[in-house]
């Protein structure tokens, strides 16, 4: 089966690199016009950009803290400029800033953590809804991670707890807008290889300890996220709301 999104816009969040990247480029090539949110590295936007249109796709770059309420509605009021109204959203924009034992936590550090990774989950999803019921249904796709469940590594436990609360929202969420056709999902990613994230965070000595616990005996790519994006927010998920797809070759199985 062919899925085709074609006259669909989609608002990714982080969207310019890595996993980010990889779906961006995932629904353009089934059709959607995709807005591509990014915060500060206005060059790999513009790649992501040229990327998609080169392939034939349709792609525009927005920047925004999507952390700022502000930023927020400007940003979506640019994207209903430029492509029109939102049909789906990943709210994939996420970071752990650093690792950080509860004992060295403050509060600049919680509010960081969880400003990235929740409160722009909540607050996009909130901007973009509007568009959604006027329309009579969307996708709301919300990238959380394994830390959900397991805690994370070593100084990751407000990451952790950002990630959980994303599953939890996005089940109470469903709940909400499931009367206006709108489905809302998430993802859980374990071992991503090929991002900026576990280049930062993850040591080879880790890296090659987790892949050897994984049954599939890989770490993942961002296109096995991507690939799971694109489940979520065609027809080939219609009867599935407020659930959580674990990405992650079999090193946590629910």
């Amino acid at each position: 089966m062919t899925i085709n999104l074609t006259h669909k816009i989609a608002l990714v969040t982080g969207g310019n690199n890595g996993i980010g990247l990889a779906i961006s480029e995932t629904l353009a090539k089934a059709g959607a016009k995709v807005a591509i949110n990014y915060l500060k590295d206005k060059e790999a936007a513009a790649r992501a950009v040229e990327s998609i249109r080169a392939a034939g796709g349709v792609a525009e770059a927005f920047q925004a803290d999507v952390t700022d309420l502000q930023q927020i509605d400007q940003m979506l009021a640019e994207v209903r400029e430029k492509l029109g109204p939102i049909d789906i959203l990943v709210n994939n924009a996420g970071h752990m800033i650093k690792r950080l034992p509860n004992m060295e936590m403050d509060e600049e550090h919680y509010g960081k953590v969880m400003d990235v990774n929740f409160k722009s989950c909540v607050f996009v999803s909130k901007a973009a809804t509007s568009d959604m019921i006027a329309a009579g249904g969307g996708a709301i796709v919300n990238v959380s991670s394994v830390a959900a469940h397991n805690g994370g590594g070593p100084g990751a436990s407000v990451y952790a707890a950002s990630k959980a609360a994303m599953i939890s929202y996005s089940k109470g969420f469903a709940k909400e807008v499931a009367k206006h056709g709108i489905r809302v999902n998430c993802l859980s990613p374990g071992f991503i290889g090929q991002t900026a994230f576990h280049a930062t965070f993850t040591t080879d000595a880790a890296r090659e300890s987790t892949i050897s616990s994984i049954p599939l005996g890989r770490e993942g790519t961002p296109q096995d996220v991507a690939d799971s994006v694109l489940f979520f927010v065609s027809d080939l998920s219609a009867y599935l709301t407020g659930e959580t797809i674990e990405i992650n070759g079999g090193m946590f199985m629910k």
